[in-house]
This record gives structure tokens, C-alpha cells and sequence, in this order.
């Protein structure tokens, strides 16, 4: 079990530092892969947001970043053979949030299957 669980840890965890990149995040296309078809996310502010909506929004917001979101404190736990829960704080625009992503392993790879924000004070 203590492979499969650090295989698993990582690649949801190089998934998920994927989305943050600026390089990723510009691409719809990329972003389609790492998501799944089911993704929802409901994001610091409370809303929650569709697959589409995500990608939409994801895209518009790459075009101000030149460096990848920071991620600290990342860790993950494997729930379950294929699924993946990770956690860690972000800093974005001036705001910190608490992340929580559940990733899947499909017959496409890594998916993101659900994505929760919980804003913080800095």
C-alpha cells in the first residue's frame, strides 16, 4: 500500500500544480484534461461553478499571470484505489484560501473530480 498511496499522492499532486501553472491554465484544452466531465467547484467566494464556467474563467484569469499560483503546505491522502484527496493553501490576488481538490484516476488519467476554496485572512 505505501507505494501505491505515494504514486498516487504524486501524481494527483503534479496534476493539480499543472492547473496552477499559467502555461496550463491558458489552454482550454489542457484544462479539459485535468478535469473531469463531472468537475464542480465551489470557490472561496461560496459560488459554485460548472466544468465550462471553470474553464472559462480559468482562461480569462491566465492572461494576468506570468508566474504559477503558490501552493504551500500541499499534502494528500488516498481514500480510496484511484481516489486522492489534497490539501493546501493558495495565494492569489492578495487573497489566501484553504484548497481541497479530490482527484479521480479515469480511463484518461488524473482527473479533477471536485475543488473547494475556503477564504482565509493573510
Amino acid at each position: 500500500m505505501p507505494d501505491q498511496l505515494t504514486e498516487a499522492v504524486d501524481a494527483a499532486i503534479t496534476c493539480e500544480l499543472r492547473l496552477l501553472d499559467p502555461k496550463v491554465r491558458s489552454l482550454p484544452e489542457r484544462i479539459s484534461e485535468l478535469l473531469d466531465p463531472e468537475f464542480v467547484e465551489i470557490g472561496a467566494s461560496g459560488r459554485r461553478w460548472s466544468r465550462s464556467e471553470i474553464i472559462t474563467m480559468v482562461v480569462e484569469q491566465a492572461a494576468t499571470l506570468t508566474e504559477p499560483i503558490p501552493a504551500r503546505d500541499m499534502r494528500g491522502d488516498l481514500l480510496a484505489d484511484g481516489v486522492v484527496h489534497l490539501t493546501y493553501t493558495s495565494e492569489f490576488e492578495g487573497r489566501r484560501a484553504f484548497r481541497s481538490s479530490l482527484w479521480r484516476r479515469t480511463k484518461r488519467g488524473w482527473q479533477l473530480y471536485f475543488h473547494q476554496g475556503t477564504s482565509s485572512a493573510l
